[in-house]
């Protein structure tokens, strides 16, 4: 009997976690839905009168992703200008749900404000185009509507990522964000690594390279970067069906610096010739690189465009 009671009361503790008890009732149909349907449609459409006749005089409406606690949001006024300027500063501006996503309306039985008010919440996707930066505002948006018993809308909670934002304003003025070179020792390197693949001297060219490099190119897979050793075995494979004619610049090599990131990045252009062996057919591939640069001037990333049936 003992052992009995001790395991009645080991059971006690999940009895109690398992117990279940409803606070209020969901929707998928509700007046409150409509309300905020109208409301998001006047939205897109620019129309704050329409928006403000489904508003409260006190109304409220908050970003909780960047709001301090004790932050009132911005007041009816201050969110209908921001609602007009969105709709005049954005092309091809949009809410809609997410696909799959439908709003949901709660009446809670124990109202935290008891005021029977509805909650309404949506799922959706904010699209446009800022029409002076051009910024693209594609971005997922939660939104947690509150709804007085007349059906006008008491506040709002966006959550919403400031990202978007934060790009317009970075976008709205200039900043330089480094130095381009048109002389400089990465350049000079870069042209040791051509001349040096002109005279087969494969070795020296793959000096200039990071032993962890990758490389690209516009006719690969783009999710697949080959390694230097696997860049080494095409080559030879290459040069098995293809002779070496000539490398020839094109315009002027860029060694660019970023501040952000603190990267450097080579572009160059030139003309690769070859001649097939199987035909004696001469063949000129236009190319254009961009190298990454580390501090020790030695190459980490290769991405080379070029049309690859030209080599075939």
């Amino acid at each position: 009997m003992k052992k009995l009671r001790i395991v009645v009361l080991m059971m006690i503790p999940f009895i109690g976690f398992g117990q279940k008890k409803e606070n209020g009732k969901i929707y998928i149909e509700h007046p409150a839905i409509n309300v905020v349907d109208a409301f998001t449609k006047a939205m897109v459409a620019g129309d704050t009168t329409a928006m403000g006749k489904l508003m409260t005089e006190d109304f409220r409406a908050n970003n909780p992703v960047m709001a301090k606690p004790h932050d009132k949001g911005a007041d009816r006024a201050t969110f209908l200008r921001g609602a007009k300027s969105n709709y005049d500063n954005f092309d091809y501006y949009s809410i809609k749900p997410v696909k799959g996503s439908y709003p949901d309306a709660f009446e809670y039985a124990k109202d935290p404000n008891d005021e029977n008010a509805v909650t309404v919440d949506t799922w959706d996707i904010v699209k446009g185009i800022h029409k002076k930066t051009g910024v693209k505002a594609d971005n997922y948006l939660h939104r947690s509507f509150t709804l007085t018993k007349g059906n006008k809308i008491k506040s709002l909670l966006n959550y919403m990522n400031p990202e978007v934002r934060n790009n317009i304003i970075a976008a709205s003025s200039e900043r330089k964000n480094g130095i381009v070179y048109n002389e400089h020792q990465n350049i000079n390197n870069l042209r040791l690594l051509m001349g040096a693949a002109e005279n087969g001297d494969w070795e020296k060219v793959y000096s200039f390279y990071d032993p962890k490099a990758t490389m690209f190119d516009s006719n690969m897979d783009e999710r697949k970067a080959q390694s230097l050793e696997e860049v080494k075995a095409f080559h030879k494979a290459f040069f098995e069906k293809f002779e070496m004619n000539g490398i020839e610049q094109v315009g002027y090599p860029d060694y660019v610096h970023y501040e952000m990131g603190g990267t450097g990045v080579l572009y160059s252009w030139w003309n690769l010739y070859f001649i097939r062996k199987s035909d004696k057919k001469e063949i000129k591939v236009p190319i254009h690189y961009a190298h990454n640069v580390n501090t020790e001037g030695k190459i980490t990333s290769e991405i080379a465009y070029y049309n690859g049936n030209l080599i075939k």
